[in-house]
């Protein structure tokens, strides 16, 4: 079954991680899927990573569905404006944009006061947080109102209720993901006239490539970075936020969640969907009730 066949999909921010992992399960549900980003085949970012829009692409196309990608920068509001010209031009329609532009790994200075934290640093991860999911926005979101039912989706670092109840990271890390599940709430208001949807989406503890490098493991041998931290043993893959954003498309009645904020773990029991290894992470419930309460991990109950 392709439920989500005939629908034009725009993932901004797409090449790598959760943006990935959305455009790769918009496709197995039949999606066209437009993928952008900076790194290409040719061209690589900032970042100085591997991964690129084409090899995300193809594996949309892999999975049955229409990859597109399309190289853009979201802080130059002229290529945005341009992205969506070409949608339009052909396809003549835009039914789900996923704002998952990010960027700012890199820029984080973990526990650090803003007045130690690097202005530069802390002023470009609010750019790349809030003014290209605003540019972004902008400029698609006259082409999705145009047919009732369009869905946006604010991808970022926590829910509202945990990020609320919680310090992360540093002040600019704070306000970068807190600011996008404010931006969903307002779309919500913005949008509702049209009959269309805007929620704000976070993952759990996400083994994207970064991380896993990081831990040193592949997907194939995840569990092996359980013996660095045992907590690593919540963690779960791009595809199952991915089915996240799948499910809430695909749901008839999704205007009942408008302006709300959703881990995919929360959403995984809602719709009944699994990771790719046949359970349910719930991260965040797991980070309250058991790592922040300094419990020994135990993901029972949990996943």
């Amino acid at each position: 079954m392709k439920p989500l066949e005939g629908k034009i999909a725009l993932v901004a921010g797409g090449t790598r991680g959760a943006g990935r992992g959305i455009a790769m399960e918009l496709g197995a549900a039949g999606a066209t899927v437009y993928i952008t980003g900076r790194t290409t085949r040719n061209e690589v970012s900032e970042y100085r990573r591997p991964e690129t829009i084409e090899e995300t692409a193809d594996l949309v196309n892999d999975l049955g569905g229409i990859g597109i990608p399309v190289q853009v920068d979201h802080l130059v509001p002229e290529q945005v404006k341009v992205l969506i010209e070409k949608i339009e031009r052909e396809q003549g329609r835009l039914d789900i944009l996923v704002n998952d532009i990010w960027g700012g790994e890199n820029l984080i200075e973990w526990d650090t006061p803003v007045w130690k934290h690097s202005l530069e640093k802390g002023l470009r991860m609010l750019r790349l947080a809030v003014d290209t999911h605003l540019i972004t926005s902008h400029y698609a979101l006259p082409l999705l109102i145009k047919n009732e039912g369009g869905l946006v989706i604010e991808i970022t670092d926590g829910t509202k209720e945990y990020n609320d109840n919680n310090y992360r990271v540093s002040m600019f890390y704070d306000l970068a993901k807190s600011s996008v599940n404010r931006m969903a709430k307002a779309l919500s208001h913005e949008l509702s006239p049209y009959n269309c949807t805007a929620v704000s989406l976070t993952p759990g503890w996400m083994r994207s490539e970064i991380m896993l490098e990081v831990f040193g493991v592949t997907e194939e041998n995840w569990r092996e970075g359980i013996k660095k931290d045992p907590h690593f043993a919540i963690s779960e893959t791009p595809r199952f936020i991915g089915r996240a954003v799948a499910a809430i498309a695909g749901d008839k009645i999704r205007h009942e969640l408008n302006g709300q904020s959703f881990s995919s773990g929360e959403l995984a029991m809602k719709y009944n969907f699994n990771d790719l290894d046949g359970t349910q992470p719930d991260c965040f419930r797991y980070l309250v009730e058991v790592l922040e309460a300094g419990k020994p991990a135990n993901t029972e109950g949990y996943r």
